[in-house]
Order: C-alpha cells, then sequence, then structure tokens
C-alpha cells in the first residue's frame, strides 16, 4: 500500500472504453457498464481510493471516482491500444497505484502491479465470423493472457463465467459474477408523454420494437424472415439503434422480402428517449444469438413491455420467467411467439406485470459494492 494514499489502496480504473460526448452506437452495452461501476463505487471507502484513466472527451460519471484525461481520444483503435499496452503502465507507476482495474477485456501485459479484468462476453471467440480479422486476434490473444495474469477477473454474468474458466482455463474461484444495474429513469412513461412521443416520431399505432446494435450477432435477419412468416396485420417492426458494422444483411434481408413500408431503422436512440420507445411498443424483441448480459432485455422488462428473447448464453439470466424465449436461430419458432404476444393479450399481460419484478433484481448500487469487494480480494489474497 502506498504511503501517500493515507492507508488506503489507491486503485486505478482503465476506461478507455467510455464514450465521447455525443457517441453514437458506441454508448451501449461496454459504456453504460463502465459508467455505472464508475458512478456507484462506494464514496469515501475506507480502505480504497479510487482513479478513473480516460480518454479526452470521455462522457461524465458521477463524484465517487477522481478523473484523469490521460489518453487520446479512443475512436482510433490502434492509437488507443499502443497507449494502453505502453504509456498506461508508465502512468500506472506515476499515480502509484496498488491496483489496476482494466473496465474492458485487455490490461497492460507490461504493467508492474496486480491486476483485474473486466470480461463482458467472448463474441470474439464464439463468433469469430462477426469480427475483423485484426479485432478478432488482438482480442483473442490480449484477453487470454490479460486473464490468466489478472488477479481477479469480472463477468458481468453466469454464461461469460462459463465461457471464461472453459476458453481460458482459469480457476472459477477467481471469477467473480458482477450483473450490471438498471439506470435511472427507466421505468414506464406517462400515457400522455408516451402519446406526445408517438405524434412527434409519426410512429404507427402498433408496433414491435427491436433496440440494439445493427450487427450480425444481433440476428436481425432471423427477425426480420420471422416478422414476414408472422403475417402481422397493421403491426409494423422498427429495429432501432445505430449501424454497427456488418449490417449490410439486414437491409438486404427487408429489401428481398418486400418489406420496406411495414419495418424501419430510426437510427441511434438518445437516452432520455429509451423509457418512450419502450413504453410506446405493444412488445419488445431481441433474437441475439450471444449475448454476455443484454441490456436491452432488462430495460423493456423494467418499462413494462412484454418481451420475447432467445434461450442464449446470457439472456435466460437477464429475461428470468419475465418473457417468451426461443431458440436464436430459427425464425419459425420466433414467428410463432410473436404471433402470440401480439394476438394474445393475457399473456402480454402476463409479462408486463411480471418484467418489472424482474428488473428489480439488477442494481448499480450493488454493482458498485461488489465491484470494490473484488478489489479488495485482489489486494487481498486471504481474504473470503
Amino acid at each position: 500500500m502506498t504511503e501517500t494514499s493515507k492507508n488506503r489502496y489507491k486503485v486505478g480504473l482503465s476506461a478507455l472504453l467510455l464514450s465521447p460526448q455525443g457517441a453514437t452506437y458506441r454508448q451501449a452495452g461496454i459504456h453504460s457498464y463502465i459508467q455505472g461501476i464508475l458512478s456507484n463505487l462506494p464514496a469515501n471507502h475506507a480502505a480504497v481510493s479510487y482513479t478513473a484513466l480516460v480518454a479526452a472527451g470521455a462522457a461524465k460519471f458521477d463524484v465517487p471516482v477522481l478523473r484523469r484525461n490521460v489518453s487520446p481520444a479512443t475512436r482510433r483503435p490502434l492509437v488507443r491500444i499502443l497507449w494502453e499496452q505502453f504509456v498506461q503502465p508508465l502512468v500506472c507507476n506515476s499515480e502509484r497505484f496498488d491496483l489496476l482495474h482494466a473496465m474492458a477485456f485487455v490490461a497492460p501485459l507490461l504493467a508492474a502491479l496486480p491486476t483485474v479484468v473486466t470480461i463482458y462476453d467472448l463474441t470474439f471467440q464464439k463468433l469469430p465470423q462477426n469480427f475483423r480479422a485484426a479485432n478478432r486476434v488482438y482480442l483473442n490473444l490480449f484477453a487470454r493472457l490479460s486473464c490468466r495474469r489478472a488477479a481477479r477477473v469480472i463477468a458481468i454474468s453466469h454464461s461469460t463465467k462459463r465461457d471464461v474458466v472453459q476458453a481460458y482455463g482459469i480457476e472459477d474461484k477467481r471469477v467473480d459474477v458482477i450483473y450490471p444495474g438498471l439506470r435511472a429513469g427507466m421505468q414506464r412513461a406517462e400515457p400522455r408523454a408516451v402519446a406526445e412521443f408517438r405524434e412527434r416520431r409519426g410512429l404507427p399505432a402498433r408496433f414491435i420494437l427491436y433496440l440494439g446494435t445493427i450487427e450480425p450477432r444481433k440476428n436481425l435477419s432471423v427477425l426480420v424472415a420471422a416478422y414476414k412468416l408472422a403475417q402481422l396485420r397493421d403491426v409494423k417492426l422498427i429495429c432501432a439503434g445505430g449501424e454497427g458494422w456488418m449490417y449490410s444483411d439486414v437491409f438486404r434481408a427487408v429489401a428481398e422480402l418486400q418489406l420496406s413500408r411495414d419495418v424501419f431503422f430510426p437510427g441511434f436512440v438518445p437516452e432520455a428517449d429509451l423509457p418512450l420507445w419502450y413504453s410506446a411498443a405493444e412488445a419488445f424483441v431481441y433474437p441475439s444469438a450471444y449475448e454476455g448480459f443484454g441490456l436491452p432485455v432488462l430495460e423493456a422488462l423494467a418499462c413494462g413491455t412484454p418481451v420475447i428473447t432467445t434461450t442464449a448464453s446470457s439472456l435466460v439470466e437477464v429475461a428470468g420467467g419475465a418473457a417468451l424465449l426461443c431458440p436464436p436461430d430459427d425464425s419459425h419458432a420466433l414467428a410463432d411467439a410473436i404471433g402470440r404476444m401480439i394476438n394474445e393479450p393475457a399473456i402480454r399481460d402476463r409479462l408486463a406485470a411480471a418484467g418489472p419484478l424482474q428488473a428489480q433484481r439488477f442494481c448499480w448500487q450493488e454493482a458498485g459494492t461488489r465491484t470494490t469487494n473484488t478489489h479488495l480480494r485482489a489486494l487481498q489474497p486471504e481474504r473470503p
């Protein structure tokens, strides 16, 4: 423990993937998790003080953590990686950190101090065809080395923990599961606000909503095919979210199935509008093939929107018994679930009531406390 910390450990938080202010699709899962943890670490902890290392222009977070703007903007991945691996160890030395928490997959391998690493998912290994070759090779190698070297690893679901233990051959007891929490204000919007939102956005009277990044593993081509099979009358499909990568197949499927008048892509959704989108929808469908957690499912549940999602990876953990589940690549099963949801009000009512209760299980304050406990276990290996 450093002399200058006044008997408190100094923990550095490598938060280089905290998105810039005004970001689009990147202001999603990883960004939300990092921001949630930074805002909910215990203030004035007796044993630990925190400093977050962020890129220039990164989004704001609340008071408990000291902020250091230390790196160039992260929009150039190579620059970020070089800074992360070669400059960050020097920053750790100058700040006299006792521990570095790498909050997204990779720790600096040259760092001469204990580390904790957060792993969100192993998509780059499970679905390699959905990643650019350079990204896949980098993450496969450096995430593996980072986890094996780390004092402790944080996984954001039990599904991710199982993947990490199996893929990297590390001990089960070294991996802590810390779920994300529910962001403030994520609840059903007032009917008047929803009506005004509908009018302002020109929304159809009835629609099914997908909300998330437009990318291959979200299985939007399967959703579009299922929507066609369901043959719904006067119910549109809205796929909201920023374009990530390799998304052209989704737009091609809409065109080939002649659904351009029924399927809409409004683009990135600002955080303030999320409860309005969820509350306006007849149902929320999240057909992902693989997730580390699945924040949009949690948000839809909290807003009382009936949810359909898949049995893939962590989504069963998030949904509990409050959603309809189907296999991730079965468009016919998804079409059947959509048809049941739209045509059977009793199912919608049951799930709308169950969703907010399930969502209450996920709390950012608890996530912050559990993260500090992980830091202390890394610093004091004898702790239970």
